[in-house]
């Protein structure tokens, strides 16, 4: 009896980092609710450091691609229970194309 105790528990701890949760989350983020949360605030400050003071191309490349990706997801990706259109996989397509040419060019073609 003590397994599926901890079974469940361990299932309830997890839902809120299943898919569609997520996704509802990233959706209706608020700035203050992100601001707020001291772990949040702290990474920050260590990307600020890395990538802005430190000049870390490879750190400010992925703080841009999360940002996009994070964009992406909270204004091209459909409501619960929409269908996947053309018109909504366009802003998908456009996307990840331009996080892919900004890698590319700041990786490859600029290079110091």
């Amino acid at each position: 009896m003590e397994k599926q105790e901890l079974v469940d528990k361990a299932a309830e701890t997890l839902r809120p980092f299943e898919t569609e949760n997520l996704i509802d989350s990233i959706q209706h983020l608020d700035i203050t609710k992100i601001f707020s949360h001291p772990a949040i605030l702290l990474i920050l400050a260590a990307v600020f450091f890395f990538g802005v003071i430190r000049r870390s191309k490879p750190v400010l490349l992925t703080l841009f691609s999360l940002l996009c990706i994070a964009m992406i997801i909270r204004y091209a990706m459909p409501a619960p229970g929409d269908e996947l259109t053309l018109s909504s996989t366009l802003p998908f397509i456009g996307g990840g194309m331009l996080i892919g040419i900004v890698i590319i060019y700041f990786s490859v073609v600029k290079s110091d």
